[in-house]
């Protein structure tokens, strides 16, 4: 009987024939790259995180359909195990945050900009600052990291080397609500840093913003082209998706039902450099 291992997990990367092509959704083995969630979140600074953290690579051929399952997702899942290689069994979506990646960029937006300026002035490496919208509310965490000649910051965020998970728990945390958030990995073409940022809710005007300048799709439009299949559980036994009224109706297709909590749902702070 092939061995299983349970657990919720984040995935970092989809990888189709071996690229970055995740429009090739006939191939039915695409790898991915996942982070398993500890029961309580472990903070970047702990000497433990790297560990706590640490990514599996999931390569199939799966029992079930992954074409719902796109980078930054949370998945309850299990997997299993065949001479040593990982491969999905079941997976249930529980979180549609996604993380997007841009190489190469140009025209960095202020934030980041004047966070990188003030480090390099105070002589610090990693910077962490909030983003505000026009009215002054919070609507972002961002954090940028050295990216040295010697090695390849972009790639080792993407893939989970270094561990992304404790900034986004870092903002669950303080914000306690049950919103998708928008990741953004961006590495500028002008200074030697990477930035991280994690945009509070992914239909808002600061993730849709960053999408729309720098060519990173649409959070909308990939939910509902995935929409008949995100509303279940896949399951091996069944070799379909079983489907319930409660995710069917839970709105994940649309907007984030209000702002009764007073929170920036609609202020930006990249409009005006970018």
């Amino acid at each position: 009987m092939e061995p299983t291992t349970s657990g919720r997990f984040r995935i970092q990367e989809r990888r189709v024939g071996g690229d970055d092509d995740e429009s090739a959704e006939d191939d039915q083995s695409p790898s991915f790259t996942v982070v398993e969630l500890p029961s309580e979140p472990v903070a970047p600074d702990d000497p433990d995180a790297a560990e706590a953290y640490a990514p599996l690579h999931i390569d199939g051929p799966h029992a079930v359909p992954t074409a719902p399952l796109e980078p930054g997702y949370v998945v309850d899942a299990t997997v299993g195990w065949t001479d040593g290689t990982a491969r999905f069994i079941e997976f249930e979506i529980v979180s549609r945050t996604r993380l997007y990646v841009a190489d190469e960029v140009t025209g960095m937006f202020e934030a980041a900009r004047e966070a990188w300026n003030g480090a390099r002035a105070a002589g610090e490496s990693v910077v962490s600052t909030t983003t505000r919208g026009q009215d002054g509310d919070p609507n972002g965490a961002l954090y940028l990291f050295p990216d040295a000649s010697d090695r390849d910051t972009l790639a080792e965020l993407r893939s989970g080397r270094i561990p992304i998970e404790p900034l986004i728990a870092r903002v669950n945390d303080r914000l306690d609500d049950d919103r998708d958030r928008a990741v953004f990995l961006l590495r500028p073409t002008a200074d030697p840093y990477v930035a991280v940022l994690v945009a509070f809710d992914d239909d808002g005007i600061l993730a849709r913003t960053v999408r729309d300048t720098y060519d990173m799709g649409s959070a909308l439009a990939d939910r509902l082209e995935h929409a008949a299949d995100e509303t279940g559980v896949y399951a091996a036994d069944e070799g379909r998706v079983r489907t319930s009224e409660s995710d069917a109706g839970d709105g994940h297709t649309g907007g984030d039902g209000g702002d009764e909590d007073g929170d920036d749902r609609t202020g930006g702070d990249v409009e005006s450099p970018l």
